[in-house]
């Protein structure tokens, strides 16, 4: 860390993948704002998990103009189709009731499937690249915001000032609960497992959905004959999934990957993540704003939780940009106000669908199998309804930030 500054424009504690594309974003807009990203780990040094992430089309022309994409397109696979499927565990066979093609335009996929550990790390390269100050290892022990600027006490005991705080410090963020900013939601009594598996056949672009009673399975393409796995379990079946031996758990893998891709093997670590929805109150006080798994958790049947806090990016970005470029203060609440109109509703509105969705599928209760059945048969023949699913999932909307929409603020 070098000399720490007196007073700065925006401070972001959390340098995770929002924090550092935010960061980006407003250097990238305006190179004379002064941010810092304040974290306990040096940003070279961050290990992205061995996860994988599903970034939606909004997202992806957010990340070509922040100049990001060139560094993980060679790893980046498209997602040329879902399928969507409906069924026990002991079912013979797995009809196919729904199927989305890929393409939102011609030639775009609604979304690619990138590695953590090439994606997480190549926005913290280009966020330093471009002029952002990291106060590493370092964190935010206490704020506090006046009508000038706020101040913020590091952990070192340092001070320093800023315009703005963003707390992009994870779904059990302290400064949200120092801004006095409280959460609803709860626990499904689910985990998801997350593993990366190596496959005889070529999935050829194609991600699978298998709604099964205990939670959704789902099988994302990455580059080569690999998929990423996401699936859902009651969290005490969950851990004991994970606790099995390699050999054991192929075996449950198996069970519910199918055999359209022929033999399946293990190809990374595998972990389980409770699985639950949180949402602020509020995603803005004075002089401090909420973003990423800070602001919003959510189910993720709709692969969309990486992808909201990116909205959280361009939305942000763009208010304190523009309200910078015409004389505002960008820490006054009226300011902030706009980012929170911009975003809460399409939160609220995104992390009930997922809501309901889990709810809806991951039960075996006969009247509602029959019903959603009959539903997902429906669209699937309603081709105006199709799309509009696909671009609402692609996150392209005409009222999106500048940077969703691939244009510079």
């Amino acid at each position: 860390m070098g000399a720490l500054p007196d007073q700065i424009d925006v401070a972001i504690a959390g340098a995770g993948s929002v924090g550092l594309c935010l960061a980006l974003a407003l250097k990238q807009a305006d190179p004379t704002l002064s941010v810092a990203v304040i974290d306990p780990r040096p940003v070279a040094k961050m290990a992205a998990d061995d996860r994988a992430s599903a970034i939606a089309a909004a997202a992806r022309r957010m990340l070509v103009r922040l100049n990001v994409w060139p560094d993980v397109a060679d790893e980046a696979q498209p997602i040329e189709e879902m399928v969507i499927t409906d069924s026990r565990l002991r079912d013979a066979v797995r009809p196919v009731f729904l199927r989305f093609l890929g393409d939102v335009e011609p030639g775009e996929p609604y979304a690619h499937m990138i590695p953590n550990d090439r994606l997480f790390p190549a926005i913290g390269r280009r966020a330093l690249e471009a002029g952002v100050i990291e106060l590493s290892p370092e964190t935010v022990r206490i704020f506090d915001a006046g009508d000038a600027a706020v101040e913020l006490r590091l952990g070192s005991g340092a001070r320093l000032k800023a315009s703005l705080l963003v707390a992009c410090d994870g779904v059990r963020s302290r400064l949200r609960g120092l801004a006095g900013i409280s959460t609803v939601g709860g626990a499904y009594g689910q985990s998801g497992i997350v593993t990366t598996v190596r496959h005889e056949e070529p999935h050829n672009g194609c991600a699978v959905e298998h709604f099964l009673p205990a939670g959704p399975f789902a099988i994302l393409p990455l580059k080569g004959n690999r998929s990423s796995i996401v699936w859902t379990e009651r969290t005490i079946e969950a851990d004991r999934l994970v606790a099995l031996d390699d050999f054991s758990f192929e075996i449950e893998l198996a069970r519910r990957f199918g055999t359209e891709l022929g033999d399946v093997r293990l190809d990374g670590s595998r972990s389980a993540y409770p699985l639950f929805v949180q949402l602020a109150r509020s995603f803005v006080a004075p002089r401090f704003a909420l973003a990423g798994d800070a602001a919003h958790a959510m189910h993720p049947i709709a692969g969309q939780g990486l992808n909201m806090g990116f909205r959280d990016v361009a939305a942000l970005a763009e208010t304190v940009v523009e309200a910078r470029r015409i004389g505002l203060d960008i820490g006054n609440l009226g300011v902030l106000e706009r980012y929170q109109r911009w975003r809460r509703y399409d939160t609220w509105e995104m992390a009930a669908t997922t809501d309901v969705l889990n709810r809806l599928f991951s039960n075996d209760f006969a009247p509602v199998r029959l019903a959603r059945t009959m539903g997902l048969g429906m669209v699937d023949r309603l081709p105006g309804l199709k799309r509009m699913f696909i671009r609402e999932a692609a996150g392209l909307d005409r009222a999106s930030p500048k940077l969703l929409r691939g244009e510079a603020i």
